[in-house]
Parts: C-alpha cells; structure tokens; sequence
C-alpha cells in the first residue's frame, strides 16, 4: 500500500497564517483516490472547472449525510455554473463507495486516510478531537476565492459555495 502522504504535494502550499491555506492563496494540489479507488488530483481538475473542495468528518452521519445530500440536490446546478464538486474524509475508498451508492451522490468522494490533505490545509478539529467541516472554492486558475468553516450549518456550505460560484460568473 502506498502511503498516501506522498500523493500530496506539499511544496504548493498557501501562505495562509498558521498554515492554514487563505482566500488568494494557491490551492496546494493533491493526489487522492476517489470512491472507486481511481486517483483524482486536483491540478487535473481545475482549468476547466472550479472547484468545490469541502472536508467533512465521517460518511454516514447525520450532518454529513444532510449536507452530502444537499450538494446531490444541487449538483446540476454546479456543473452549469462551471463547477465540480469534491468531498474529502478520512474514510475508506469502501466507505466512501458505500456512502455514495447509498445516497446516489453524482459527485467524488476522495479518501484522505491519515488526513494529510486536512492538515496540508489547515482544516481545524472541533473541540479538539472532532474533524472540521470547511468548504474551499477554488476558481480556474487554482487560486482559493472562498472559505467557509461551521461544524453544525451543514445546508449553509452548500448555499455559500453556490453563491461565490455564481458571483464568480459575473
């Protein structure tokens, strides 16, 4: 097995205070598998498509499971504004395949067992020991136009990450 920590490339990291990744910062790329196992990397996506990145805590929680479930319902509305969708956990490939066949999620689940990429990022834990729920936009170019960072307003992820798309179409 391969560790995943090398698929993450860390010498593209933004120079957000704390090492947290900023609005204006360069999106570090990354390499990861999806639900499927295929590997996904974010520079692969982006030229044609925005990017929403979002990190969640654990498939098949009730926040996670709503808030999966409302970026589902929106999905089309992303892909028509010129956007894909990505979640990230710490869960399995199984997992994630599980969870996306489980509630049809037309998007990809990318599996960051060990959380290099949350950490690469800077997505903080609840109290410590619960992993942070953030959304970062991230336009063409790779450039982070948006973050937003709330463990319970599960719905207002999505509404946020819609909004800047469509903000940035204008």
């Amino acid at each position: 097995m391969t560790d995943r920590s090398d698929s993450i490339n860390q010498g593209n990291k933004g120079t957000g205070d704390g090492g947290r990744v900023a609005v204006g910062d360069h999106a570090p790329d990354f390499t990861l598998p999806d639900q499927t196992g295929n590997p996904i990397r974010l520079s692969d996506l982006l030229g044609e498509h925005a990017v929403v990145l979002y990190f969640y805590p654990k498939d098949e929680t009730q926040g996670c499971t709503a808030e999966a479930c409302s970026f589902r319902d929106s999905y089309e509305v992303f892909k028509e504004a010129g956007a894909e969708v990505v979640g990230v956990s710490s869960d399995s490939v199984e997992s994630h395949e599980s969870f996306a066949a489980h509630h049809r999620l037309p998007f990809v689940l990318l599996s960051d067992e060990g959380g290099a990429l949350r950490k690469l990022y800077g997505v903080p834990t609840t109290m410590g020991m619960f992993p942070g729920r953030v959304t970062y936009i991230i336009d063409r170019d790779g450039i982070v136009r948006h973050i937003f960072s709330s463990q319970i307003q599960f719905n207002r992820h999505v509404i946020e990450a819609l909004n800047t798309i469509q903000a940035m179409q204008q």
